[in-house]
């Protein structure tokens, strides 16, 4: 699945964000591409401004439908990268907690993995509404605090600021003026339910039990689960609004007011 070449290309692993084309890293890509997709006919003909891009590769997913696709992060190798990588993206470097553009000036603002990283999440979102037009739309993606860190309001991932249950999100989301259109969850299809049977009930924690105690990127995998790994496809999740406690992610869509 990798090459040298394209694992040159790559951005440096460090357990932040994750990246396309890398084998160990494609049960969370796909997972993260799975809700892309999902939101994708909510940027059809649109202009869209996507808050903390990471790699690019979702700002282009988002690219193959939207009018426009304005791409922001802090990280000044991750801007390059992205422009560089994805040349049909429009590419800035900018704190989220004051979003470059004009009042009112976008059609959707899609957030997606982000929110939880952030120190402010409500001004955060404060910003978002200042961007967009009326009734434009805020995507956010994020993992369900309750299957994530389960029993703890300390994250485990140190990257992480603050993880949110369903309700709270919702909550968040009123509080800032939006009127939520929909929170969904993200879970394990059929397909990817079949790994977590063999993988003695869980996939992820088959892949974590790899990789704890190891470096981004230096782990030693063992050969068939990395080919599993490798083989999961965006269609091996499925988003609905059955079950929220339970998801993995959350997925929202909220209207501005």
């Amino acid at each position: 699945m990798t090459t040298p070449a394209t694992r040159a290309e790559a951005l440096h692993l460090t357990g932040e964000r994750t990246v396309p084309g890398i084998a160990e890293e494609n049960y969370w890509f796909r997972r993260h591409e799975a809700a892309y997709l999902a939101l994708l006919p909510h940027c059809a003909d649109a202009t869209v401004l996507e808050a903390g891009c990471g790699e690019g590769y979702g700002a282009s997913l988002l690219a193959t439908t939207a009018r426009r696709v304005l791409a922001l992060d802090y990280d000044v190798p991750t801007t390059e990268h992205v422009a560089r990588r994805y040349p049909e993206l429009a590419v800035a470097r900018a704190n989220l907690a004051f979003l470059p553009v004009r009042d009112g000036a976008v059609d959707v603002v899609a957030n997606f993995q982000v929110i939880e990283h952030l120190w402010d999440q409500s001004g955060f979102l404060a910003e978002c509404r200042r961007v967009l037009s009326p009734g434009g739309k805020l995507l956010v993606t994020t993992p369900n605090r309750l299957t994530f860190t389960p029993d703890s309001d300390t994250p485990l991932n140190p990257f992480h600021t603050r993880e949110l249950a369903p309700a709270e999100l919702a909550g968040l989301l009123a509080d800032a003026g939006f009127e939520v259109e929909t929170v969904h969850g993200l879970h394990h299809g059929e397909a990817v339910r079949a790994l977590d049977e063999r993988y003695g009930g869980s996939i992820i924690d088959a892949q974590l039990g790899v990789v704890m105690g190891s470096l981004p990127g230096q782990a030693v995998w063992p050969s068939a689960l990395l080919a599993d790994v490798a083989a999961i496809e965006a269609t091996g999740f499925e988003i609905h609004g059955d079950d929220l406690d339970a998801s993995l992610d959350l997925v929202a869509v909220a209207v501005r007011r």
